[in-house]
C-alpha cells in the first residue's frame, strides 16, 4: 500500500510538472481534469493525492502561483513571463464566462431536467418532482425553467428552514429516496459540504440517499455504500444548449480542457438505465443498510468529524467495538 502510494505521488509529480510544461499556465480544475480524469488509466491520479502533491511542489518552488480572477493559477518557475501572460489572456475570459453567477444555476438545472426525464422513461419509481413549462414554445435554456419543488414534509418529518431535496422517488418495496444532482467540476469526496447537506436532509425525511454527479471517487463509494447510499457518476458535465459556443472553448485542450462538457439536458443511455433498471434494483438493500447505519449519517451530517465517522463505519461494518476514534486491535470487540 505505501509502495503504491509513493508511486501515485511520484506520477502526480510527474505529470503536474509536464502538464503545466506544456499548457503553460493553468487552475487546478484544469489540472484535475488532465490528471485525474484523462488520460491512460495507469497514469491517471485523482485529486485527493494530486493536491497535496501540488502544494508541495509550491512550498519547494517548483510551481509559481497567481491569482486573477478570483482563482489561482499554476505555472513553472523556468516559464517566461511572456508566456504566462499570453496564456493567461486566452484562458481567463473563458474561465470568467464559465463562472459567471447565473449560468451556474442554468448548469445546475441541465443536470435536474436530465433527471427528470430519465423519469419520465420509466414506471416502475413514483416521483416528486417536475418542471411543468420544459415543452413551451417560447422558452429555451438560455433563461431558467420554472421548477415544481417536491415537498419539505413526508408523514410528519419536514425540513428545516427552505431546504428541499431535487427529486422525492418512491420504490414498491424500499419506501422514499432523495435525489440529489450536482453538476459541478469538483468530484465530491465524502467530506464535502454538498454530501454532508444531502445525508442531513435525507435522515430528517427518513429517504434513502441517491446522489448524481460527474465525478464521485473510489474513497466515497467505499465508506458511504455501505450507510446505504446510492450514486451514479456521469462522467460528464452538462451545459444548456444556449451555451455551445462556450462549452466548445470550455472543452479545447489549450483552452480549460475541459474534454468531457455535454451540451444539452437529454439523458444519455446510462442515466436513463441507472434511474429506470438499476435504481428499483438496489433501493430495497439500500434502505436496510440505511436504516441500520441512519445514526452515523446523521452524527455526519451535524457535527461528528469525517475521521470519526469513517472509522465507526468500518467497524460496525466488521462487527467491532465502535466506541472512539481508534481503530482496535484485531480480534478485539
Amino acid at each position: 500500500m505505501v509502495d503504491d502510494e509513493n508511486l501515485r505521488k511520484r506520477m502526480a509529480r510527474y505529470r503536474l510538472v509536464r502538464v503545466l510544461s506544456n499548457h503553460r499556465v493553468a487552475t487546478a480544475r484544469t489540472l484535475e481534469q488532465k490528471i485525474a480524469d484523462a488520460g491512460p488509466g495507469n497514469l491517471r491520479v485523482d485529486p485527493h493525492v494530486l493536491t497535496p502533491v501540488r502544494n508541495a511542489l509550491i512550498e519547494e518552488g517548483r510551481i509559481h502561483v497567481i491569482e486573477e480572477g478570483g482563482v489561482r493559477w499554476f505555472h513553472l518557475p523556468e516559464t517566461p513571463q511572456a508566456d504566462v501572460r499570453k496564456r493567461l489572456d486566452e484562458q481567463l475570459p473563458v474561465y470568467r464566462r464559465f463562472t459567471k453567477g447565473s449560468r451556474g444555476k442554468r448548469v445546475g438545472q441541465c443536470l435536474e431536467i436530465a433527471i427528470y426525464k430519465a423519469l419520465q422513461h420509466q414506471t416502475t419509481l413514483e416521483y416528486l418532482g417536475a418542471f411543468p413549462n420544459l415543452a413551451a414554445d417560447d422558452h429555451g435554456d438560455d433563461r431558467l425553467y420554472s421548477k415544481e419543488e417536491p415537498p419539505q414534509s413526508l408523514s410528519g418529518r419536514r425540513l428545516a428552514g427552505d431546504r428541499r431535496l431535487d427529486f422525492l422517488v418512491r420504490g414498491p418495496e424500499a419506501g422514499w429516496a432523495g435525489i440529489e444532482a450536482k453538476n459541478i467540476r469538483e468530484w465530491l469526496y465524502p467530506d464535502r459540504e454538498e454530501i454532508t447537506d444531502l445525508l442531513g436532509k435525507v435522515v430528517q425525511l427518513d429517504c434513502v440517499p441517491v446522489l448524481i454527479g460527474r465525478r464521485i471517487p473510489f474513497v466515497t463509494f467505499k465508506v458511504l455504500s455501505p450507510c446505504g447510499v446510492v450514486f451514479h457518476q456521469t462522467y460528464n458535465q452538462l451545459l444548456p444548449e444556449a451555451d455551445r459556443e462556450l462549452a466548445d472553448k470550455a472543452r479545447h485542450k489549450r483552452l480549460l480542457g475541459y474534454h468531457d462538457i455535454r451540451v444539452g439536458n437529454e439523458p444519455d443511455q446510462r442515466l436513463l438505465k441507472f434511474v429506470g433498471t438499476n435504481l428499483p434494483r438496489i433501493l430495497p438493500a439500500a434502505r436496510e443498510r440505511f436504516d441500520e447505519y441512519k445514526d452515523l449519517l446523521e452524527a455526519f451530517a451535524q457535527d461528528m468529524t469525517y475521521k470519526s465517522f469513517a472509522a465507526r463505519v468500518r467497524r460496525r461494518s466488521q462487527g467491532r467495538c465502535e466506541g472512539g476514534d481508534w481503530d482496535p486491535p484485531e480480534g478485539y470487540t
